[in-house]
Formats: C-alpha cells, sequence, structure tokens
C-alpha cells in the first residue's frame, strides 16, 4: 500500500468532474432522513442494485483501498453525499459474513442450533451492534475533535458506517475464511511456534488493514484535518503481536473459547 495515501488524500479534486456538469444540473440536497429511507427501500430491491461494482470494491480493499474512497468523491458531486447510496456492498458483506460464519461453525463441529446461534451472535452483535458502536464513536469524536471549521459542514453518520464496513471487509476475509481454511486442514489449531505465528499474523494483518482503511476514509474528506492520528495506533499493535508471540498466547484459540463460552451459556439460559 503506498504511503502517498497520507493526509493528502483528502486533497482529492472531487469539486472537478471529468467532464462538466450540464447546464441546469443542480446537486440534490437531500435530508439525511429521506438519504436513510432511500437507502434502506433500495435494500429489499436487488434488482436495483449493483452487485458487480460492489464486488470490484471488495478486491480493491485488499489491493488499492484508496480507490474505493476516491469514488465516494465522485458521488458527492452528483448527489451531495460521501456516503453509499447503493446497499449492494452491504448485501454482499452480509452474505459473506453468514457463509463464512456457517462454514465457522462446521470446522467448529457445532449443532446446528449452535451454529444457527453462533450466526445470530455474529451478525447481529459483533457486525451490526459494534459495527453501530465503533462508527457512532469515530462520527462523533470526527465532528467533535478533527473538523476543520467547527461551523462547517460535519462527517455523515452514514458515511461514517460506510467506512466502517469497508474497513471490515479484509478482516473478515482473512479471519472468517483464509484462517479458518488453514484451521480446518489441520495447519493452525494446534501448539507450536509456527500455529502460533501464523495466526497471530493473521490478526495483525486484519487490525492494520482495518486502521489504515478508516484512515484512508476520514482523511479522503476535505473538512477534515490532522487524520493521522489514526495510524498513531501502529506502533502499539507492532509492539502488541511481537508480546502475543513471546507469551505464547495464540488470539485465535482465545477467541474460539469465547464463542463456545457465548454460545453454551445462551443455550443454558
Amino acid at each position: 500500500m503506498k504511503e502517498s495515501t497520507s493526509n493528502t488524500v483528502s486533497a482529492i479534486n472531487y469539486a472537478t468532474p471529468a467532464l462538466p456538469a450540464p447546464a441546469n444540473y443542480k446537486p440534490m440536497a437531500a435530508s439525511a432522513a429521506e438519504k436513510r429511507y432511500k437507502y434502506l427501500r433500495r435494500l429489499f430491491k436487488f434488482n436495483q442494485m449493483d452487485f458487480e461494482f460492489a464486488a470490484w470494491q471488495m478486491v480493491y480493499l485488499f489491493i488499492a483501498p484508496q480507490k474505493v474512497f476516491q469514488n465516494s468523491n465522485y458521488r458527492k458531486y452528483t448527489k451531495s453525499q460521501f456516503a453509499r447510496d447503493d446497499p449492494a456492498f452491504l448485501v454482499l458483506l452480509s452474505i459473506w459474513l453468514v457463509v463464512s460464519t456457517i462454514c465457522f461453525g462446521l470446522v467448529l463441529d457445532l449443532e446446528p442450533i449452535e451454529i444457527f446461534l453462533f450466526v445470530i451472535f455474529v451478525v447481529f452483535v459483533d457486525f451490526i451492534g459494534l459495527g453501530i458502536l465503533f462508527s457512532t464513536f469515530l462520527w462523533y469524536a470526527s465532528n467533535k475533535f478533527l473538523r476543520r471549521d467547527s461551523d462547517g459542514p460535519d462527517v455523515e453518520w452514514a458515511y461514517a458506517f460506510d467506512v466502517h464496513i469497508n474497513a471490515f471487509f479484509p478482516p473478515l476475509a482473512l479471519l472468517h475464511c483464509f484462517q479458518i481454511i488453514l484451521y480446518s486442514i489441520g495447519v493452525l489449531g494446534n501448539s507450536g511456534p509456527f500455529p502460533l505465528l501464523i495466526s497471530n499474523s493473521f490478526w495483525l494483518a486484519s487490525i492494520f488493514y482495518y486502521l489504515y482503511i478508516t484512515f484512508l476514509g476520514y482523511s479522503n474528506l476535505p473538512i477534515l484535518h490532522n487524520t493521522k492520528v489514526f495510524l498513531l495506533h501502529l506502533p502499539l499493535l507492532f509492539i502488541t503481536f511481537l508480546t502475543t508471540l513471546a507469551m505464547g498466547w495464540n488470539i485465535s484459540d482465545t477467541l474460539i473459547e469465547f464463542y463456545r463460552f457465548r454460545l453454551i451459556r445462551s443455550i443454558r439460559t
């Protein structure tokens, strides 16, 4: 990933499209409630979703995530909002999450009722619940501390949620897909330095992706400054990674035990 996408990402010229706008063009300035209503209404109209473009975004979140946010600049010019108005990405992400969680449950030899509860927990608690919590916190913090002009435009909550789900996809693929494949074929799940290194390296890469994509998302907004604050945790992340290796702490094993404990507790109650 290129470091040139630092705070200068915000300097991308979204106000100047590739072609001049029509003479009678007027940006739409719908209210947040209207935008939210249109988004939720399209959530059940699959024929109106651009799944091909959403899949393209998922690929680029791995190889060149800055390209995904460059598209939001054009959306700001044409539709007066940085956030997606097409829920196709969210739908594809949800399908990825459900399928990968079911596969996760099968690898862990869970019973059908346990797999069902596992999917419910992962989708509605880990993804939606924590996603809303993280998005709201970063939305509030960016508006409170990072805006250039406190009286100017603010960050859309929908865009903050967009940034979160963008940053969520690479960790989902790494931890719920690729790592589980290695777990199922016996590369992981055993004690020893090699499984420990591979497992914790997945976590290192996943958290790095989340922080870096979050940084790109907020640095893409010209109304914000000092967005490099999102990268300040990277040295601590690497130190934590080395500490877990020195302690012999396999983070994935801990997470799996937590999943099992949560399922057992929910079934008993």
